[in-house]
């Protein structure tokens, strides 16, 4: 039997392989966020799969895959570790990430938040928001805390 902890890296890895032969730039880097606001964007419409997109079909899985791929994404821009309680009944959906600074987040509901209520809750804005360097271009929502300075790590 696998843990959690064992199935966020391999969904991660699964869906970078996926979104990346898809189109996608999906390589773990802080700008590859960017890719993945324009798959939630092309593929979801607040709440609702695109027919025939790529959410179209194993839904949970994929919304898991793309919050792991984020998560890890983060986690390897600000340092941190994964955490995971395997005897937790909604395991997959609190999987969390706690950051080299100590705090705690948790990717895979901020993807299924993008998923049910559209752009204005953006990954590329949750990651500028934790200190993640994402260029700025493409997401008016990061680009819009990256101008405030809002957030910035000292």
């Amino acid at each position: 039997m696998t843990s959690l902890l064992d199935d966020v890296r391999t969904s991660a890895d699964w869906i970078a392989s996926a979104l990346d032969s898809s189109g996608y730039r999906a390589d773990f880097s802080p700008s590859s966020l960017h890719d993945v606001e324009r798959f939630m964007t092309e593929h979801s419409n607040s709440g609702t799969a695109v027919e025939g997109g790529l959410l179209a079909a194993g839904l949970g899985a994929r919304l898991f895959g793309v919050g792991c791929y984020v998560g890890e994404t983060v986690r390897l821009s600000l340092g941190g570790v994964w955490e995971a309680d395997d005897a937790d009944a909604a395991g997959e959906l609190n999987v969390r990430v706690r950051l080299a600074g100590g705090a705690v987040v948790w990717p895979v509901r901020r993807v299924v938040k993008r998923f049910q209520n559209g752009p204005e809750d953006s990954v590329t804005a949750y990651a500028v928001l934790l200190g993640v360097d994402v260029p700025v271009f493409s997401d008016p929502q990061a680009d819009r805390y990256k101008r405030r300075g809002l957030f910035r790590r000292r």
